[in-house]
């Protein structure tokens, strides 16, 4: 079963690349007090992710901030290099650029999906939320191969 609305975020972390290398980040304690949008790909460097949902969220990083967006996180099933350097290769300097390498966070969400068929394992489903002090106030969750409700202009429109 997938969170919803109204739910706290689960116990988990994810792994952020810092100047010294990587670095655990406790959900809990990056979630509290603050308000964050948290959009979710299959994973980094693929199409769509690479041509319209990273980029979107860059492209927009400042309105999101004008509506009072603390934080803007991009969370994928790849490990921490890869997410940084994709990042890197996108201008994603100011999304916080957040692994979960082993899915454990995505699991504890309910937003895992297995794309064996396509060769990628364990990911997550595409999605964008908004988070405020650790709790969802809204989900925009996509079906399987689809791509377009969690897309930063859709957000931001609804936010």
């Amino acid at each position: 079963m997938s969170v919803q609305i109204g739910d706290v975020l689960p116990y988990g972390n994810f792994l952020v690349m810092s100047e010294s290398g990587p670095q655990e980040i406790d959900v809990k304690t990056f979630f509290t007090d603050k308000k964050v949008i948290m959009f979710a790909v299959p994973g980094a460097f693929t199409p769509t992710c690479s041509a319209k949902h990273l980029p979107g969220f860059v492209e927009h990083y400042a309105a999101f901030k004008e509506r009072g967006v603390d934080d803007v996180v991009c969370l994928s099933v790849n490990d921490v290099f890869v997410m940084d350097a994709w990042g890197k290769a996108h201008g994603a300097d100011r999304i916080v650029m957040a692994s979960d390498n082993l899915a454990e966070f995505t699991t504890a969400l309910g937003l895992e999906v297995d794309v064996a068929k396509a060769k990628m394992g364990l990911r997550s489903r595409r999605y964008a939320m908004l988070v405020e002090n650790g709790i969802i106030q809204q989900l925009w969750l996509e079906e399987p191969g689809v791509f377009g409700i969690s897309a930063a202009e859709n957000v931001l429109n609804q936010i």
